[in-house]
């Protein structure tokens, strides 16, 4: 007698959570907020350029860039950090023309040390600008062809380690080093990944429940409600949607164990600018989606509404006065009680402490453990890209033939 089956039998939390201590000895994202970072602020002290360039893509830039775009406007940097990664011909001069090249420290980031896009971006500034060991450093795998090249160019290396993948890879040097020469606190958000971190592992009862409680309903309802959209109440958090869009959809969306294709979809989306459009869709579209709202519960910015007359406008006057703070938050507590009061859309709400490093670090963090999670009960592995693998391979070819 033979026989197969598709049934994947609802798993405990009890199991997950094994599940999840046997993956953290070989997965290497979880243990980062043990890391000694005193390599980093050493470097950091020694660089004298007033621009840092990081030049990658995805995985090597998006979490870097998110904590960057939460707290650039609220910490007195004395270097400008920008972005190279992509080969928008338009992207690239624009940016470029605003940097003072001679007066610019290059961070060239790439696990594999061949991405097609950053090595591209790479060769161009080489035909503006000398780059060599007193600009340049590199952060890549120990044995990749990149490594190889720092080292013919006696260049400054920082290793990724091969089992921390690109897109949970932002405490590590990829986001950790960058930042720390920019003048961000990395002490502070390796502080706030290791509280979600100790409250996940070290707490059954707050942490952990909750995130297993989210993780489950996102996929055992995943055919009813398979659109995850976060709501971020914040401009300063469109980065942070970014990286969450790259995170979920490139660890989620895969072939399971029984050859069934899964995936959550998600969508970052901004309060208030997003009101006036995707919430629309989201109260009387069809209900196939959960709303996670963000929060940001101390903007520290007493920017006030003036008392200004407005001829014909007298009604509004009850803004006179309010900060805007405060208006953005009750905008948000708006949105969240009429999409409660509809009782059919699943909704939670997280709100972070402030504008600071261990409130974005222990968000990130936290969404790092339920995408983990999300996958244990999908059955299916997190931490590799085969569909985004063959296009690579593709595009490689394609280049070879025509060059």
């Amino acid at each position: 007698m033979q026989y197969t089956h598709n049934y994947n039998p609802t798993i405990s939390d009890d199991e997950i959570f094994v599940n999840i201590l046997e993956e953290k000895e070989k997965i290497g994202y979880y243990n980062l907020v043990f890391q000694d970072t005193q390599h980093y602020k050493e470097y950091a002290k020694g660089v004298k350029q007033k621009n840092i360039v990081v030049i990658g893509i995805g995985g090597s830039t998006l979490g870097t860039y998110a904590i960057y775009k939460f707290l650039k406007h609220s910490k007195e940097l004395e270097k400008k950090l920008f972005f190279l990664e992509t080969t928008d011909p338009i992207d690239i001069h624009s940016k470029i023309e605003n940097i003072d090249l001679d007066d610019t420290l290059f961070i060239v980031i790439s696990k594999s040390g061949t991405t097609v896009e950053t090595i591209a971006i790479f060769k161009y500034l080489h035909s503006l600008v000398t780059i060599d060991k007193h600009n340049c450093v590199i952060v890549t795998e120990s044995d990749s062809k990149l490594n190889a090249y720092a080292k013919i160019h006696d260049m400054q290396t920082f290793e990724i380690p091969k089992n921390v993948g690109g897109r949970f890879s932002v405490f590590s040097a990829v986001g950790l080093l960058p930042l720390a020469i920019v003048g961000i606190d990395i002490d502070d958000l390796l502080k706030g990944a290791k509280s979600i971190h100790d409250g996940f592992f070290y707490d059954k009862e707050g942490t952990r429940e909750r995130l297993l409680k989210k993780a489950r309903f996102f996929t055992e309802y995943k055919n009813r409600f398979n659109i995850n959209v976060v709501f971020s109440y914040s401009s300063r958090l469109e980065g942070f949607n970014k990286w969450y869009i790259q995170l979920w959809g490139e660890s989620l969306g895969k072939v399971d164990i029984n050859n069934t294709r899964q995936g959550l979809t998600p969508i970052g989306i901004i309060g208030p600018i997003d009101q006036h459009s995707f919430l629309q869709l989201i109260v009387e579209g069809r209900r196939d989606k959960t709303v996670t709202v963000v929060k940001v519960e101390n903007f520290d910015n007493d920017l006030k509404i003036p008392p200004v007359e407005l001829e014909g406008l007298e009604e509004l006057n009850y803004l006179n006065g309010k900060k805007f703070s405060d208006l953005i938050n009750m905008q948000a507590d708006a949105t969240i009680e009429a999409i409660n009061n509809l009782n059919d859309i699943p909704c939670d709400v997280i709100s972070i402490d402030g504008v600071c490093e261990s409130a974005i670090a222990s968000l990130m963090y936290e969404y790092e453990l339920l995408t983990s999670l999300c996958a244990k009960f999908m059955y299916i592995d997190a931490y590799n890209q085969p569909g985004v693998e063959g296009g690579k391979i593709i595009l490689k070819e394609k280049l070879k033939i025509k060059g």
